[in-house]
C-alpha cells in the first residue's frame, strides 16, 4: 500500500528530475538562439587574429607560432592543397572534415562550423571535440595558402571546473533527495496525527486536541477538525442526554400503569377507587402517546428540514382555529383570553405552523392558574408578522430561559406534576419557526408571567 509519505517523495523526486530536465532543455534553448553564434563569433575572431598577425610577421615560424597558440588552450589544424593536414595542441576524437570545406577556406571563403553543424543537445553543440565543430580561414604561409581551423580545448579550459560542476550537481541532487525524505515527514506528520485523531473519534474518543499555532492550510484543518471533535462531544452528550430522557419518560408512565393495573386485578376495591385508578391509567397512556407524536414530530422535522411546503394562507384564522381546538381547557380554568388579530396573511406550512400554536397556547392555558389571563397579540411590522402570546401564569426563573429550547427540559422540577409536559414542546416550536426563516423568543419573571414572542416572514 502506499501511503502519502511514500507518494508525496515520489512525487517531488518527479518535480526535482522533471524541472532538471526542463532547465536543461530551456538552456539548449537559450544556448542555440544566443549563445551559439556569440561563441562562434568570438571564435572567428581569434582565429582571424592568428592569421592577421602571422601575415604581418610572415618571418615567423608557423610550426612554433601555431604551438604556442595552442598552449593558450586551442586545438588548431592546418590543411594545404595537397590534402596535408598538421595539428595542434590536443588530439581531436574526429579529424573527418568534407573535402569541400577545405577548398571553400583555400579559396579564400570562411568556414562558420559551429553554425553550419546541427549538433542537438546543448552539451554535444559546445563540447563534442571534432574537427568539424571549428571555425576557419585561409592563411598566407611561405607564399601558398592554407586552410587554418581553430576550436576551445574545452577539456583544459574547463576541466577541473566540468568535474566540480558534476560534483556540485551530485551533490545537489542527492542532497535534495534527504531534504525531500526529511521534508516530506514533516508534511505527512501533522496528517498521521489527523489519522490517528479520527480514528480515536470512530472508538468514540472526543476528547483530542490538535496542534493549531501553525498558520497554514494545515494548521486551520487542525483548528477545524478539533472544533468539529469538541462539537462532535457535545452531540453525543446530548444524545446519551436525549435516549436518558426518553427512557425516563417512556418508564415514568409505564411504571405507574403497570402498578394501577396489578392493583386493578389484586385487590378488592370500591367503584370510586376503581374509576379513579382507570383516570390515571387512562392519563398516564394519553402522555404516552403525546410523547410518541412530539418525537415522531422532531425526527422528522430534523430528517426533512428542507421540505416545508408553504402556501399563502390567513394567520389571524389559523390562531383562532387554535384557540378552538383548545377551548374546553382554559374555559375549564375560566381564563380570559384577549385577542388581538388583523387580518393578515403569509406564506408558511400551514400544518408545521399548526404545531407551534397549539404548543404555545397549550403551554401558557397549562401554566396559568385559573381565573388568569392570557392575551393573544398578531403584529405587522414591515415584511415580519409577530405573534406574541403572554399570559399571567407560573414564570420561569432567569437561570432556566436559556435552557427553555433544549428538548427534554422541563425547568423546575418542582412544579406540580400535572403541569409537567415532555419537554419537547418548546423544541418543537424553535425547529418550525427557524425552517420558515424566523425566529423565537421567550421573556418571563417568576410569579408574574411569560411572554413568547415569533417573528416570521410574512412571504
Amino acid at each position: 500500500m502506499k501511503t502519502l509519505y511514500v507518494r508525496t517523495v515520489v512525487l517531488m523526486v518527479l518535480a526535482l528530475i522533471v524541472s532538471s530536465v526542463l532547465s536543461f532543455l530551456l538552456s539548449n534553448v537559450y544556448y542555440q538562439s544566443f549563445l551559439k553564434s556569440y561563441n562562434e563569433e568570438k571564435l572567428m575572431g581569434v582565429v582571424e587574429s592568428l592569421a592577421a598577425e602571422y601575415e604581418a610577421n610572415p618571418g615567423l615560424d608557423l610550426d612554433g607560432y601555431l604551438q604556442t597558440a595552442a598552449h593558450l588552450n586551442y586545438q588548431l589544424a592546418v590543411i594545404d592543397e595537397t590534402g596535408h593536414r598538421v595539428f595542434y595542441g590536443s588530439e581531436f576524437k574526429d579529424r573527418e572534415l568534407d573535402a569541400g570545406v577545405v577548398t571553400r577556406v583555400l579559396h579564400g571563403q570562411k568556414y562558420h562550423g559551429i553554425l553550419e553543424n546541427r549538433h542537438g543537445l546543448f552539451v554535444t553543440g559546445f563540447f563534442e571535440n571534432t574537427l568539424k565543430n571549428s571555425v576557419g580561414v585561409p592563411l598566407q604561409a611561405q607564399g601558398k595558402t592554407v586552410a587554418l581551423f581553430l576550436r576551445p580545448d574545452i577539456e583544459r579550459m574547463l576541466g577541473e571546473v566540468r568535474v566540480l560542476l558534476a560534483f556540485l550537481l551530485a551533490g545537489t541532487f542527492v542532497l535534495s533527495l534527504v531534504f525531500l525524505v526529511v521534508f516530506a515527514h514533516f508534511v505527512v506528520k501533522p496528517v498521521k496525527r489527523l489519522t490517528a485523531a479520527t480514528q480515536k473519534i470512530s472508538e468514540g474518543e472526543y476528547d483530542v486536541r490538535l496542534e493549531s499555532s501553525r498558520r497554514d492550510e494545515i494548521g486551520e484543518l487542525a483548528r477545524q477538525f478539533s472544533q468539529m471533535a469538541g462539537e462532535l462531544k457535545q452531540l453525543e452528550s446530548m444524545r446519551q442526554e436525549f435516549v436518558s430522557n426518553v427512557s425516563h419518560e417512556i418508564q415514568s408512565p409505564l411504571t405507574s400503569i403497570k402498578g394501577f393495573s396489578q392493583a386493578l386485578r389484586t385487590a378488592d376495591m370500591a367503584a370510586e377507587e376503581r374509576d379513579l385508578y382507570l383516570g390515571i391509567i387512562e392519563a398516564e397512556s394519553e402522555r404516552l402517546s403525546s410523547l410518541s407524536k412530539q418525537l415522531l414530530t422532531l425526527a422528522s422535522l430534523d430528517k426533512e428540514a428542507a421540505q416545508v411546503e408553504k402556501t399563502l394562507y390567513r394567520l389571524d384564522e389559523q390562531i383562532r382555529e387554535a384557540l378552538l381546538v383548545l377551548e374546553w381547557q382554559w374555559q375549564e380554568k375560566g381564563l380570559q383570553v384577549d385577542l388581538q388579530l388583523p387580518d393578515v396573511t403569509v406564506q408558511g406550512d400551514r400544518h408545521l405552523l399548526q404545531l407551534v400554536w397549539i404548543n404555545l397556547l397549550t403551554n401558557a392555558v397549562k401554566f396559568t392558574d385559573a381565573g388568569g389571563r392570557i392575551r393573544v397579540a398578531l403584529i405587522n411590522e414591515g415584511s415580519d408578522v409577530w405573534v406574541r402570546v403572554q399570559d399571567s401564569g407560573i414564570g420561569i426563573s432567569e437561570s432556566e430561559l436559556p435552557r427553555v429550547f433544549e428538548r427534554f427540559y422541563k425547568g423546575d422540577k418542582s412544579r406540580n406534576r400535572t403541569r409537567a409536559g415532555s419537554g419537547l414542546g418548546l423544541a418543537i416550536v424553535d425547529k418550525i419557526v427557524r425552517l420558515h426563516g424566523g425566529a423565537v423568543s421567550v421573556n418571563s419573571k417568576l410569579g408574574e408571567g411569560t411572554t413568547v414572542e415569533v417573528r416570521l416572514p410574512r412571504l
